[in-house]
C-alpha cells in the first residue's frame, strides 16, 4: 500500500535527500505561494457574500492549499539517493550455526526458521541484483554452498569475530551489505568496544535478523557467580550468585555448592514474581589448603527443559601462606589476652605481639626469631612491610616517631596492608591519633581533643545493614538467627567516641549507649590496603559472661583478623581475566610487580609458567604494559579443556622479587547453554552502529530494497521523481472535493 501511494519503498524516503529537479529557485516558489495567498484573500474578501465567521478562512485555506500543491509539483520534487549498482556488488549472508540455534520453538528449530526465510525467495531476490556469499559461523567462519545441509552444532557464537572476519576478507571487494541471521547469543566474551569500533570503521551496513524468543518462560539460569579466587584455609567464604528467570510467578528452587560429590552448602531460595534478575548469597567453608573445583548448581524448575544453564564452575585456591599480624598494645589488659587466645589455634595467621609492660620495656610473643622486633617497633617501612596486618591497641600516637607514623601510613597505602585501631584510654582520639600522620588513613575523623572520648561504661552492640551482609559479622548463616545472636551478646565493657565517618567509610557494628547509636566497627579502603577501627577494648566480656562453650567471641575475632590479612598483596600479584573459560581459548594474564619496598617497577623480568593437568609446562615471558606502570601482560591460547595452574615470577637483576599463582579451568560445550533467549539489544546496537537495521523474520521481505540503497560498495546517484506520486493527486482531488462539499453545505452551489 505504501509503495502504491508513494511509488517507492520507505527506505528511499528514509535514506534519500529531498530536492527540486526543475531547477527553478525555491525563493520564487515561496513568493508565488505568498502572492497566491494574498490574491485569494483579497478576492474572497471582495466577494464574501453570505460567508460569515470562519467560512472565508476555511475556503481560503483549501484554495491556497490547492494552488501551493500545484506550484510545488511544477517545481518537480524529487529524491536523490545513492544506490548499489546491479551485478557489481557483493552481499554477505551469515548464518549462525551454534547449538543455541538448535533450540526448538513452535515445533521448529531456530536454524530451520532462518533457513526457511532464506529459502522463501529472499536469497533469489537478492541474487537478481547482487552477488551473494553465504557463510556459516559458530566457532569458526566457513563458506557455504547452500543452507540445506547445515546443522546447529557449534560450541559458541562469535558474532563480532564472524562479522569482522567477513569485512576483512572482503576489504578489496565491493561489499554492499552484510546480513546476519542469529539469536544474538555472543558468548565469546570478545565482542567489546574495540571489536565494534573495527566493524563500524569498515563503513559497511550490517543488517541483523533476530531469530528466537526474546524471553523463555519457565527457564531459570545461573547467570554468574562472584567469589574470591583465593582464601585462607578454613575461612568462611560468601559467594554472590546471579540468577535469571522468567519472573512469571513466585517459584522455589535449591541452590547448592559442591566440591566434587561433597555438598559444602545448600539453601532453598524463592525467585520473586516480576523480577527477571535475582541475586542470592551462599556461605561455605573453604576447608583445608589446596585447590577447590566448585560447582554452583540450581535444581531445575518443574517442567524446565533447558537445564544446561543451571550450573557454573569456579576454581578457588586455598594456599598454605602464613599471613603475619603485628599487634602493638600499650598496656596489659583483658582484650589483649582474649584476642591472643581467639587466634592462637590458627596456624595460618601467626600473631606477633608487642606488649608495653613499662615505659621502656616491651614483652614480645609469637616472634619467629630473637632478632624480630628486638629494637622495638620497626623504624623503616621495609621492616614493617614484612607483616600483612597491623593492630594498634591502647597506645598513644606520640610513642611512634614521625618516621614510624609515616611507615604505618605507607604500610596501608603502598604495601597494601590492613590497619586495625582498637579503642582504649590511650587509643584513638585520647591517644592523639586524630592529629597524627596516620589520621588520613583512618575511616573516621577523630575528635580534635585528646581526652574524654573513652568511657568505661557498658554498651550493647548491634550490626548495621552492611554488617549483616559482611562475613566479619557472620555469627550464623541464617540472617534472622545471626541478628538474634548479636542481640544476645553481653554489652562490651567500654567504648570510645570516634567522630564522623569519612565519605568512603562503611560501618559494620554500632554501639547502643545512653539512647544513642555510635559507630563501633568501621572500615574503608585506602590506597592499596584498608583501615579499620574497633572503638572498644571490652569485647572480652563476651567470653567472660557467656558459657565456656559459646564460641561467638572467638568466631568474631577470627573472622575480623582473617579479613584483615586475606587480601594483602605480595610484591607480585597475578590475575587472569576469568577463572572459567567456557568455549574460548584466549587467556589474558596480568601481573602487578613491585620492588621489596613495594614501588612499581618496569625494569623487572617476569616469566609465567602454565602447567596443565596433563602435559608439559609452558614457559613464556610477560611484557610491560604501555599504559600502566608496574603492569606486565601476556596472552595465552589454551586449546585443551581441563584445569590449569599459572605461576608468575619476577626478578630484578639477581634479586627475586616474588611470585604468585592462579588456577583456572577450560571447558568446551557449555557456553551455548547460557543466555538462550534472543539478545535483541545486541543485534539492534550492531545494526544501529553500522548504518543497518534490525529485522524480525516476519519483516525480512523488505531486506532487498533496504540493501539496494546503500552507500557502501559501488554506487551511483539516482534521481527519483516525486511529482507523479498517486498520493499527490489524491491530495489534490481531496482539496477540491472538500471545497465543493463545503460550498454545497453552505448553499453556495
Amino acid at each position: 500500500m505504501f509503495e502504491f501511494l508513494f511509488n517507492y519503498p520507505p527506505t528511499v524516503f528514509r535514506k534519500g535527500e529531498f530536492m527540486f529537479a526543475g531547477g527553478w529557485p525555491v525563493w520564487l516558489l515561496v513568493i508565488l505561494v505568498l502572492l497566491a495567498g494574498a490574491g485569494l484573500g483579497w478576492y474572497l474578501h471582495r466577494n464574501r457574500g453570505r460567508l460569515e465567521g470562519r467560512k472565508p478562512a476555511l475556503l481560503w485555506s483549501l484554495q491556497l492549499g490547492t494552488v501551493a500543491l500545484v506550484l510545488f509539483l511544477l517545481w518537480q520534487p524529487a529524491i536523490g539517493i545513492e544506490s548499489l549498482r546491479a551485478e557489481q556488488n557483493l552481499v554477505a549472508v551469515l548464518l549462525d550455526t551454534s547449538r543455541s540455534m538448535g533450540l526448538v520453538e513452535n515445533e521448529q528449530t531456530r536454524l530451520e526458521k532462518a533457513t526457511a526465510a532464506l529459502d522463501a525467495g529472499l536469497i533469489e531476490e537478492i541474487q537478481e541484483k547482487f552477488q551473494v556469499r553465504l557463510y556459516g559461523f559458530a566457532g569458526q567462519l566457513e563458506r557455504l554452498e547452500s543452507v540445506e545441509t547445515i546443522a546447529a552444532e557449534g560450541n559458541s557464537s562469535r558474532i563480532g569475530e564472524a562479522v569482522a572476519a567477513v569485512l576483512r576478507e572482503s576489504a578489496a571487494l565491493p561489499l554492499g551489505a552484510v546480513i546476519i541471521f542469529t539469536d544474538g547469543s555472543d558468548n565469546s566474551g570478545r565482542f567489546d568496544r574495540r571489536a565494534m569500533a573495527e566493524i563500524r570503521g569498515r563503513n559497511v551496513p550490517v543488517h541483523t535478523v533476530g531469530v528466537g524468543r526474546t524471553r523463555i518462560p519457565g527457564d531459570v539460569e545461573l547467570a554468574d557467580v562472584s567469589v574470591s579466587p583465593r582464601a585462607l584455609p578454613h575461612s568462611r567464604l560468601s559467594a554472590q550468585v546471579g540468577i535469571r528467570h522468567s519472573g512469571d510467578s513466585d517459584q522455589t528452587t535449591r541452590l547448592s555448592v559442591r566440591d566434587g560429590s561433597r555438598v559444602l552448602a545448600s539453601k532453598q531460595i524463592t525467585l520473586p514474581r516480576g523480577q527477571t534478575v535475582h541475586t542470592e548469597s551462599v556461605d561455605f567453608d573453604a576447608g583445608e589448603a589446596g585447590i577447590r573445583n566448585l560447582t554452583f548448581q540450581l535444581d531445575p524448575l518443574p517442567g524446565e527443559t533447558l537445564a544446561g544453564n543451571n550450573a557454573l564452575s569456579r576454581v578457588i585456591e586455598i594456599p598454605r601462606d602464613r599471613r603475619k599480624i603485628l599487634y602493638v598494645e600499650g598496656e596489659p589488659r583483658w582484650e589483649y589476652k582474649f584476642l591472643r587466645r581467639a587466634i592462637r589455634d590458627d596456624a595460618n595467621i601467626p600473631l606477633v605481639t608487642m606488649l608495653r609492660t613499662s615505659p621502656n620495656k616491651f614483652y614480645r610473643q609469637g616472634v619467629d626469631s630473637d632478632d624480630e622486633l628486638a629494637n622495638g617497633f620497626p623504624s623503616r617501612a621495609e621492616e614493617l612491610f614484612s607483616y600483612h596486618g597491623l593492630v594498634i591497641g591502647s597506645i598513644e600516637a606520640a610513642f611512634f616517631a614521625p618516621a614510624q607514623q609515616e611507615a604505618i601510613k605507607e604500610f596501608v597505602n603502598r604495601r597494601g596492608g590492613s590497619l586495625l585501631m582498637l579503642g582504649g584510654r590511650r587509643g584513638l582520639g585520647d591517644g592523639g591519633w586524630g592529629v597524627s600522620k596516620v589520621a588520613d588513613v583512618l575511616p573516621v575523623k577523630l575528635p580534635a581533643e585528646s581526652a574524654g572520648t573513652f568511657t568505661r561504661e557498658p554498651a550493647r552492640v548491634e550490626p548495621t545493614a552492611q554488617g549483616r551482609d559482611s562475613l566479619i559479622c557472620r555469627l550464623h548463616d541464617d540472617p534472622a538467627e545471626n541478628l538474634r545472636q548479636w542481640r544476645g551478646l553481653p554489652p562490651v565493657a567500654d567504648y570510645q567516641r570516634v567522630g564522623d565517618l569519612k565519605p568512603g567509610a562503611v560501618p559494620l557494628l554500632n554501639l547502643v549507649a545512653a539512647d544513642r547509636s555510635l559507630p563501633l566497627l568501621v572500615l574503608q579502603n585506602y590506597g592499596r590496603g584498608k583501615s579499620m577501627i574497633l572503638a572498644s577494648g571490652g569485647t572480652w566480656l563476651w567470653k567472660m559472661r557467656l558459657p565456656h562453650d559459646d564460641s561467638r567471641h572467638h568466631t568474631f575475632w577470627r573472622q575480623l583478623l582473617r579479613s584483615l590479612v586475606a587480601g594483602t598483596p605480595g610484591p607480585v600479584s597475578l590475575t587472569t581475566d576469568r577463572t572459567l573459560y567456557a568455549d574460548t581459548v584466549h587467556v589474558k594474564l596480568r601481573a602487578e610487580v613491585r620492588t621489596k619496598a613495594h614501588h612499581r617497577t618496569n625494569s623487572a623480568t617476569v616469566t609465567a609458567t602454565l602447567t596443565p593437568e596433563l602435559g608439559d609446562p609452558l614457559h613464556l615471558e610477560m611484557h610491560p604494559s604501555p599504559e600502566e606502570d608496574g603492569i606486565y601482560e601476556a596472552d595465552l591460547t589454551v586449546a585443551s579443556p581441563g584445569a590449569y595452574r599459572v605461576e608468575a615470577t619476577a626478578h630484578l637483576g639477581e634479586t627475586t622479587l616474588g611470585s604468585d599463582t592462579r588456577h583456572f579451568r577450560r571447558e568446551d560445550g557449555v557456553a551455548e547453554n547460557f543466555r538462550p533467549e534472543q539478545n535483541r539489544e545486541l543485534l539492534e546496537k550492531l545494526a544501529e552502529q553500522t548504518g543497518g537495521r534490525y529485522w524480525t523474520l516476519e519483516q525480512v521481505s523488505g531486506l532487498p530494497d533496504e540493501i539496494r540503497f546503500s552507500k557502501a560498495g559501488i554506487t551511483s546517484r539516482e534521481i527519483m521523481d516525486l511529482w507523479d506520486m498517486p498520493a499527490f493527486f489524491i491530495l489534490l482531488l481531496s482539496l477540491r472535493a472538500a471545497e465543493w462539499l463545503l460550498r454545497r453545505r453552505w448553499g453556495l452551489v
